[in-house]
């Protein structure tokens, strides 16, 4: 399982290495450029220590492991793509970063009945309730920012997706499982990731808002802000994951 791990994160390193080549140069005093090449990087660290330590948890813990890494490796590629477009345009890469918001969001989502069902049995209605409000908040973000309808109709729809998330783990279905599972390492997992889902994402719409409906905040501030959190969102939330594991492995073993 490590040697199919390192072929991956080969294939990863020499895909970016391609993109590295072809790209256009980094300004030293492009600050946004540098921002979208740390985040990248810092994914593909955190891709590499996924999938290095999966087999280190106990077998139930494995599907969120992977889907830590796939959620930062998928964020990886894309963070290259964006930094192209940016370094090469100045444009902000909207529709490269809804298309990674599209399909890591949902994962990130799903990742709360993965870690339930570490531990215990989860209804498969938790699994959908997840995907289908994940799904709500970005395709509404995303009509409303790409134009296809009114700005503020968009982030009504995406605002209903991200508190109809928001209810479903603290007071929802998946909320209740979490807080009678009995398990330490799984509540403390589950609040740290609920902490990052409230707080983190707070900063997506603030962003809509700012940078879309009143124009309050520039291209290159938007997105220097956008990538800080996708850094913290992806990569932090992976390692509470990770840290749950470990911690849950080791009871499970003494």
């Amino acid at each position: 399982m490590k040697k199919l791990s390192l072929i991956a994160l080969a294939t990863a390193l020499m895909s970016g290495v391609a993109n590295a080549a072809d790209a256009a140069l980094l300004e030293t005093n492009d600050f946004v450029g540098i921002s979208f090449w740390l985040v990248s990087m810092g994914c593909l660290a955190a891709t590499a220590f996924f999938f290095l330590e999966r087999g280190s948890v106990a077998p139930a813990w494995r599907v969120s492991i992977t889907v830590a890494g796939l959620v930062t490796g998928i964020a990886f590629i894309h963070y290259m793509y964006m930094r192209e477009v940016w370094i090469g345009t100045g444009e902000s890469p909207t529709v490269y970063r809804y298309i990674d918001w599209l399909i890591t969001v949902p994962l990130l989502m799903l990742e709360f009945y993965f870690v339930l069902a570490a531990v215990k049995k989860v209804p498969s209605s938790v699994f959908w309730k997840l995907l289908i409000g994940s799904l709500v908040m970005l395709i509404g973000g995303y009509l409303g920012e790409a134009g296809y309808i009114q700005p503020f109709v968009g982030f009504v729809i995406g605002m209903a997706g991200w508190i109809y998330i928001l209810f479903e783990v603290f007071s929802g279905e998946a909320g209740t499982l979490a807080a009678k599972a009995g398990n330490k390492s799984l509540q403390t997992a589950f609040s740290a990731m609920r902490i990052i889902v409230t707080i983190g994402w707070a900063v997506y719409p603030l962003g809509y808002i700012f940078g879309y409906l009143t124009g309050g905040v520039d291209v290159n501030s938007l997105n220097v802000i956008y990538n800080a959190a996708d850094f913290l969102n992806k990569i932090a939330f992976g390692l509470i994951i990770w840290a749950a594991a470990m911690q849950n492995t080791r009871v499970s073993r003494s």
